[in-house]
């Protein structure tokens, strides 16, 4: 009996967690099939939530998204689809252009990079999103998937890491940015420092304009308690803690 409930366990995770995304026809990006489900995999201790492929046609126009784009500060305790998270991890970092080409780290991506380092690390915190438990997610771009680092709904701990801003704990997720320096500087030495800053801005950007373009809202913060992160979030030592953007649906 126990050695039936081992193979069990996983497929009846499965369909607790299995999602209907967004109807319609969809574009999905070179490399990532169309799905219309969040999938879960469990092994062992890992969760793994393969995401929903993103869209590439959308409602509004960039220059749409340009002129109404504002930092949201307030958000409706209101659940995100997963297959909302799914777009808009990948404007931040998603691969547009797979490519077996190891310096490439997985291909190209929605930002640019310096040298095609890559050197950001994305991080979902979930707190309410439909069919994905609570918990810190690694966001992994070339298989377009989470990976469970946390369980857990931790933004009350990570609003208070943010310096109190309630906006943390109250939005259904939250986009993370660490960096590992050493990618990019490895190359272009001491300036390469400038250039992961700049790259982590131009990730913001692209969550603000596709936030936007959904009918989200989001406001990027700096402020933080470097250490007080790197623990709650469970960050490797090579990571830098850099950015945080809570989004949600926002009261006008």
């Amino acid at each position: 009996m126990k050695s039936i409930t081992k193979y069990l366990l996983p497929v009846l995770l499965v369909f607790i967690f299995t999602l209907s995304a967004c109807s319609g026809e969809t574009t999905s990006v070179p490399g990532h099939e169309n799905n219309n489900t969040t999938l879960i995999r469990v092994e062992e201790s890992e969760v793994t939530y393969v995401l929903p492929a993103p869209q590439l046609d959308g409602a509004m126009s960039v220059e749409a998204a340009l002129t109404s784009r504002r930092s949201r500060r307030n958000f409706r305790d209101e659940a995100l689809s997963s297959q909302q998270l799914s777009q808009l991890l990948w404007a931040a970092y998603g691969v547009t252009l797979p490519d077996d080409n190891p310096n490439l780290r997985g291909g190209l991506r929605t930002t640019p990079s310096a040298g095609a380092t890559y050197p950001l690390e994305i991080y979902a915190v979930v707190g309410l999103v439909d069919g994905i438990a609570p918990g810190v997610y690694r966001y992994l771009p070339a298989e377009h998937k989470l990976v469970r680092i946390v369980e857990g709904d931790v933004r009350a701990e990570l609003s208070v890491a943010a310096v109190g801003q309630r906006m943390v704990r109250e939005a259904p997720v939250s986009i993370f940015y660490s960096a590992v320096f050493e990618r990019t500087t490895s190359t272009y030495g001491e300036r390469g420092i400038m250039y992961v800053y700049m790259e982590v801005g131009h990730s913001a950007q692209n969550v603000y304009l596709q936030a936007e373009a959904m009918g989200l809202g989001t406001c990027a913060i700096g402020a933080m308690i470097d250490d007080d992160v790197r623990e709650l979030l469970n960050l490797p030592d090579d990571e830098v803690p850099l950015y945080l953007m809570p989004v949600g649906y926002f009261y006008e």
